[in-house]
């Protein structure tokens, strides 16, 4: 198994409704699955990274609410915006941002609770024509990706970083 990709790398499926309300329910229970996977590890367990070279738990925790903040705006720009064109942003230098530092964890599961709350609101009355038509375009990879993708890609994200963390554990035998 690659330690980078515990579950496999995202893989684009197509649309059914069964596949969107898993990817729905994923995007509802990440901020738990997520503080689950890290419960009652302390302060050298969290400097910790899951493989070599990878990052730290804590940081993977503040990756998380980094990535899924752009993903909650991404969403909003496609449902109300032509082909919008999004933001990319450097996640490694994100992770080595002060606040990563020193910022407790819990200040990201805080802030991921409400964000998919908010999240999951939106996306759970946004219909399976509009899933598939609307359309954002990504600079950084050359290419236009509907909402479908997205939902996906994000929904396999949290369960891929929470993967990473639960790994880890059982590695290391947390």
């Amino acid at each position: 198994m690659d330690p980078r990709y515990p579950i496999g790398k995202y893989e684009p499926q197509s649309f059914s409704e069964q596949q969107r309300q898993a990817w729905l329910l994923d995007i509802s229970v990440l901020p738990q699955r997520l503080e689950n996977a890290i419960l009652n590890l302390d302060e050298a367990q969290l400097d910790t990274p899951y493989r070599e070279g990878g990052w730290t738990v804590k940081q993977l925790v503040h990756h998380v609410a980094d990535s899924h903040i752009n993903a909650y705006v991404r969403f909003r720009l496609g449902l109300t915006e032509d082909k919008p064109v999004i933001k990319p942003y450097d996640e490694n230098a994100w992770v080595l941002l002060n606040d990563v530092k020193e910022t407790p964890i819990n200040v990201s599961l805080t802030l991921l609770h409400a964000l998919h709350t908010r999240w999951y609101a939106m996306l759970k009355t946004v219909d399976a024509v509009t899933l598939q038509q609307r359309l954002v375009i990504h600079p950084a990879q050359g290419k236009e990706m509907t909402l479908w993708f997205l939902l996906g890609m994000y929904a396999w994200h949290g369960r891929h970083h929470v993967a990473h963390i639960t790994s880890l554990r059982d590695k290391m035998n947390w």
